[in-house]
């Protein structure tokens, strides 16, 4: 009688052991990837300073952005963060952080007298080689006044702002380079946010008698920016010109990027409260705006969102980019599909994307490779706006846990936040965010910006299981970061593509190098369309390794 119940038993666990090893060895292309948070080992002290003053202004509520670049041209990542101040005549001094990367793992903290270190309450930043001299220049957008810096080299940058003819103080958010009329410049577009001052500040409340901080819809718009790159490190304003004046927007995000696929940069603009905007490149200087035709004005019920950042990627491998939109909470992420005939269609409220994205404020957002199989992935840093919020909405929580949704194909995703491990089980107030391969093992890592708090360093560990091949551009042509530039990858496991482009994210900036995974495959044929209209095709590149490609001299092996 006992062996008889026995059996049965014995041969159901043999049975679920088959399968669990049947199931393992049918997933043999997905590597365990853990995220280690190694800010404090790193070397990495900085806090983000927002000026909170007690008076709940609405600019603290922002927080600013980080960029991963490389500063010094040594071919390693370099990182710089974004700080805002105290709003008191006489508060504590806080500048932005630039830390230069040692090559082992740790980074120095060189911002004393970099040129970087004045005091501002800065938003964002972008980094691009505006007059070519082969070393990468950094503008940074600030509530009192943006600023372009030029590299001097070293470690070291010269404010031209006033030489060069920008003038916005208009609340600048997220920025992004471009070369919109393809002469081999790269142009400047400033997402500005809303009219606010000091002492215009509005009183807004949550329970009807203590301040709580205002949402946009207090504010009046304001325009965005484009200056066209004359020259001789000469800009000139042409946002009128242009067809970019629209004076009700509230834009926090751009992403720039080519939706029809005919050759000139469009630009995406994400509106808190406010449609947002597709401005589609005519090729003659000019830009018609097509958000609501092209169905990425709104949400899926006709209502304009709470938008923060923006990127483009092509996640299906359909040879177009699609958007990727962080929105408020209750709200969801917007992930909207180009359908290659003009049209957008938001999958993220039919997917696991938008059901577990819809309580998270998400701030930083992009796609990436985070496990190198070939197949761009989501990643979004969330945070509140109310610290107080959670006595009002018991489910949103001020700080959020960040997500990342991993691309199963077939236009499927799997939250895979809760198997990363410690690095992302922190809530917290994020903000900024960027990526890059700052280690240089393969697999790229996260850096987040937190407002009012700390950084974090999030080392990939564990993504470069899979092959990988990283690519950076050097016009000659065209501008010397090759901007605009697309890269057509394709190997044993399919086609690949990517756009160097400046900003994206939420006020960031990621390293301008394009990794692809290419998961088991050891070799790839590559593909350059140049902005300027060079093509330029290489056969049999190795895997797992760096690659500078140039303009006009071919593939170079990078340290």
């Amino acid at each position: 009688m006992k062996r008889s119940l026995l059996l049965p038993a014995a041969l159901s666990l043999l049975a679920l052991a088959a399968a669990c090893v049947m199931a393992s060895a049918a997933a043999p292309d997905r590597p365990a990837v853990i995220f280690t948070d190694v800010t404090a080992q790193a070397g990495i002290h900085f806090t983000h300073n927002a000026g909170r003053s007690g008076k709940k202004y609405l600019p603290e509520t922002l927080g600013s952005g980080v960029a991963f670049f490389d500063a010094d041209g040594d071919g390693w990542p370099d990182i710089l963060f974004v700080n805002g101040k105290d709003f008191t005549p006489r508060g504590r001094r806080t500048t932005a952080a630039l830390y230069r990367n040692n090559r082992n793992g740790t980074f120095t903290d060189v911002t004393a007298g970099s040129g970087l270190d004045i005091e501002i309450y800065g938003m964002g930043v972008a980094i691009g080689d505006y007059d070519n001299d082969g070393r990468d220049d950094v503008y940074i957008t600030a509530l009192d006044g943006d600023h372009l810096f030029h590299n001097e080299g070293n470690f070291k940058f010269r404010d031209v702002t006033k030489a060069a003819g920008i003038q916005n103080a208009s609340f600048g958010a997220s920025a992004a380079w471009l070369d919109y009329d393809r002469d081999g410049k790269l142009d400047l577009f400033v997402a500005n946010y809303v009219q606010w001052t000091e002492k215009g500040d509005l009183k807004c409340s949550l329970d009807g008698s203590t301040k709580s901080y205002c949402t946009p819809e207090s504010y009046k718009g304001t325009r965005s920016r484009l200056y066209h790159n004359l020259g001789g490190g000469r800009f000139e304003d042409v946002t009128e010109r242009a067809g970019l004046g629209d004076p009700t927007s509230k834009s926090l995000g751009v992403t720039i990027l080519d939706y029809n696929n005919d050759g000139w940069p469009d630009i995406f603009v994400a509106n808190d409260t406010q449609p947002n905007k597709l401005y589609r490149n005519l090729g003659n200087g000019t830009f018609k705006e097509e958000g609501m035709t092209a169905g990425v004005a709104y949400g899926e019920d006709g209502v304009a969102r709470g938008a923060m950042g923006a990127d483009a990627g092509d996640y299906d491998r359909s040879g177009r980019p699609h958007l990727l939109v962080g929105n408020f909470s209750n709200q969801m992420l917007g992930l909207y599909h180009n359908e290659g005939n003009g049209l957008f269609v938001d999958e993220a409220p039919s997917s696991t994307v938008g059901r577990a994205s819809l309580l998270s404020l998400s701030f930083g957002v992009f796609f990436f490779d985070y496990d190198l199989d070939g197949y761009p992935d989501i990643f979004a840093a969330n945070g509140h706006i109310e610290d107080e919020i959670g006595r009002v909405q018991p489910k949103v929580s001020y700080r959020e846990l960040p997500l990342l949704f991993r691309n199963l194909g077939n236009h499927k995703f799997e939250n895979v936040s809760g198997q990363l491990g410690p690095g992302f089980a922190q809530p917290m107030v994020a903000r900024g965010a960027a990526y890059a391969d700052y280690d240089h093992d393969g697999d790229l890592d996260l850096i987040i910006s937190t407002n009012n708090g700390p950084a974090h360093l999030l080392r990939n560990d564990g993504g470069n299981r899979n092959h990988w091949l990283s690519v950076r551009l050097a016009g000659t042509k065209s501008n010397r970061d090759g901007i605009g530039a697309v890269v057509r990858l394709e190997s044993a496991g399919g086609k690949q593509w990517n756009m160097v482009r400046s900003g994206s994210s939420y006020c960031s900036q990621s390293d301008l190098a394009l990794t692809f995974g290419l998961g088991k495959d050891s070799t790839a044929n590559l593909e350059i369309a140049w902005p300027s209209g060079t093509h330029q095709r290489f056969q049999n590149v190795a895997a797992n390794q760096r690659v500078l490609i140039d303009e006009s001299k071919g593939v170079t092996p990078m340290k």
